[in-house]
């Protein structure tokens, strides 16, 4: 506790008044001992209930000051309990680093007692490698007055080393002389928790790059073998068709033969044409040219090239407009892509004789909602989670309908890369109705 303390300037304030009192009162005393004999009686029984007073209020004070005398004892012992009992801990270095004073702590954390510290300089405990960190954060403690902190290694009397974080603040002692009050805490473990995390991370950020590298490597193969396939799958499609429409026309047998190849060769060439996509997708080459898109005369399109696929299934397409917006803001033919994917899944993945209702308003932030709602067999959650991963059709492998499973995955990318959202919503023998939301044109 020092002097400037609130509770030790509370004691000497009352020491001086008491001190003025007893002034008082010996100058009181002094002139009634010289004026008793010429004084009145009415002046000296003022002066004797003067000399009373004073006497009370010395009395007073005297009871005041020894109740704040013993409020300060106990204050100082709280004071001092505290500071040797703190959980950090405590330091007071002069000008020259050497250690003032320490609590029990500091002790503790050092291994030493602490008459062991006291006028020991602090760096005598700083590994010599660290020695440099401390004088630095010193220096700006004496530099710009701040509270300065830093992290390094001290040695305990054993020669064991462990992480501190100190703190310094710049004080002025009882003398007024300029002192640093430093506190010390062990971050042992959490350096320890950092260095490992730092491990992981590095490991991680390793494996990340084997996994992009693994990545690009993927996607440039299938780039390259999607167009390599092009070229002679192109070739089987046109000599197909040279043979469909040759002259003399093929036989019944033949032309049930040529179209089973017509029909692989299309279908081939959808999944080369869809993997280029994807590859497109996951090396980030993929690109979209936003511009301002007529949205019913481009929906019109769509629905007219579905039209005969929904007819060969019995599936009825309904389109139900409720104040729709003019203009979407899109990439026409990425937009056609996704709304032509939609639809297609949910005519081929309908039941016999199913609807397919196709809804478009507008949504809240200026945005367009788009939605395609069939009556297929729906999806349960654990599938519907699996709905955006590449090549999974979700059991449907073996089905009639033929696909890739990665319609989807290229579909939300497309959506995503024109700023839009999509998501679907389904329940198991009621159907599914896929969504997205774009950007209206202005």
């Amino acid at each position: 506790m020092s002097p400037s303390d609130p509770d030790a300037r509370s004691v000497e304030a009352l020491q001086v008044l008491r001190q003025q009192a007893e002034a008082r009162a010996r100058g009181l005393a002094a002139s009634l001992s010289v004026n008793a004999e010429t004084a009145s009686p009415e002046a000296l029984r003022q002066a004797l209930h003067e000399l009373q007073v004073h006497q009370i209020e010395l009395e007073m004070q005297n009871e005041e000051l020894r109740r704040m005398h013993e409020e300060l004892d106990a204050s100082r012992a709280r004071y001092f309990d505290l500071y040797d009992l703190a959980p950090v801990g405590y330091c007071t270095l002069n000008e020259q680093g050497l250690i003032l004073e320490a609590n029990l702590t500091a002790a503790a954390l050092l291994g030493l007692t602490r008459n062991d510290l006291v006028s020991k300089p602090i760096s005598r405990f700083i590994v010599a490698s660290d020695e440099d960190v401390y004088y630095l954060c010193r220096r700006r403690l004496v530099d710009t007055g701040e509270p300065q902190s830093c992290e390094l290694q001290m040695r305990k009397k054993d020669g064991s080393t462990f992480w501190a974080h100190l703190a310094a603040t710049g004080a002025r002692d009882a003398m007024d002389a300029p002192v640093h009050r430093v506190m010390l805490s062990d971050i042992s473990e959490r350096r320890t928790l950092d260095e490992a995390l730092q491990t992981r991370n590095q490991e991680l950020e390793r494996a990340r790059a084997v996994a992009d590298s693994a990545n690009r490597a993927k996607s440039d193969f299938l780039a390259g073998m999607s167009h390599e396939l092009r070229s002679p799958l192109n070739s089987i499609l046109g000599f197909a068709q040279l043979m469909q429409a040759g002259n003399p026309p093929p036989s019944a047998a033949d032309e049930a033969r040529i179209g089973h190849i017509l029909q692989a060769g299309w279908h081939l060439l959808a999944l080369v044409n869809d993997v280029l996509d994807l590859a497109a997708v996951e090396s980030g080459q993929l690109h979209v040219a936003m511009e301002s898109v007529d949205l019913p005369e481009l929906l019109s399109e769509c629905l007219a090239m579905v039209e005969g696929l929904a007819q060969d299934k019995n599936i009825s397409v309904q389109f139900l407009p409720s104040q729709m917006p003019p203009r979407v803001l899109a990439d026409p033919t990425r937009l056609r892509q996704v709304i032509l994917n939609l639809l297609s899944n949910a005519i081929k993945y309908n039941r016999p004789g199913g609807t397919v209702e196709v809804r478009c308003h507008p949504a809240p932030g200026q945005r367009v909602h788009f939605s395609v709602r069939d009556t297929g067999e729906g999806l349960p959650p654990e599938k519907l989670a699996q709905l955006f991963q590449p090549f999974n059709r979700l059991g449907r492998e073996t089905g009639a309908e033929p696909g890739t499973g990665i319609g989807l995955v290229i579909g939300r990318r497309l959506v995503e890369l024109m700023q839009g959202e999509i998501g679907v919503e389904s329940t198991v023998g009621v159907g599914s109705e896929f969504w997205f939301e774009l950007q209206q044109a202005s």
